[in-house]
């Protein structure tokens, strides 16, 4: 049986739906890395010069929801990476759990034929929709793993990457 999509004459690999799923399925797993890690360690650990792993959600955070904003309605915002409300482990969830509900909202509002368009992603960053949302979606599969290495290193075994 042939599943393939057709848009504007060629045949599309994966649906916008499931592109989402694949993104949400991988800020799931990212939720489970943040709720191992102890409160102080979130903030204060690092190793080789690397940023807290509390300081790479910040950045997460700042990219996704005003990133598809940006694609869904044009707007371009700057990007903020220190968060007030993200300075505890409760904190950085409660927005994280937030942003996810967000980008569901935002992502309806991106018609697929979108995807091929150019963009200045936060003024800056030169692509087109889909290859600006895959970098996103493989900035944070980036940073989940730096953090999975501070879990190892503490002593602590992080959730099964797979398990998504």
């Amino acid at each position: 049986m042939d599943t393939t999509v057709k848009t504007m004459g060629k045949a599309t690999v994966i649906t916008s739906a499931e592109l989402l799923e694949h993104w949400q399925g991988h800020r799931g797993l990212t939720r489970r890395v943040i709720e191992a890690f102890p409160e102080k360690e979130l903030y204060e650990y690092s190793l080789g010069g690397m940023r807290p792993f509390g300081d790479m959600v910040q950045e997460l955070l700042a990219i996704a929801v005003p990133g598809i904003r940006q694609i869904a309605g044009g707007q371009t915002e700057a990007l903020h990476e220190q968060l007030e409300q993200a300075k505890t482990k409760a904190g950085i969830l409660r927005l994280w759990d937030e942003a996810t509900a967000e980008l569901n909202k935002y992502w309806a509002q991106v018609p697929d034929e979108k995807f091929q368009e150019r963009i200045l992603a936060f003024g800056q960053y030169e692509g087109t929709v889909l290859s600006t949302v895959l970098y996103f979606i493989d900035n944070e599969i980036h940073h989940r793993a730096q953090g999975y290495v501070y879990l190892r290193t503490l002593g602590i075994e992080p959730p099964f990457f797979w398990e998504r």
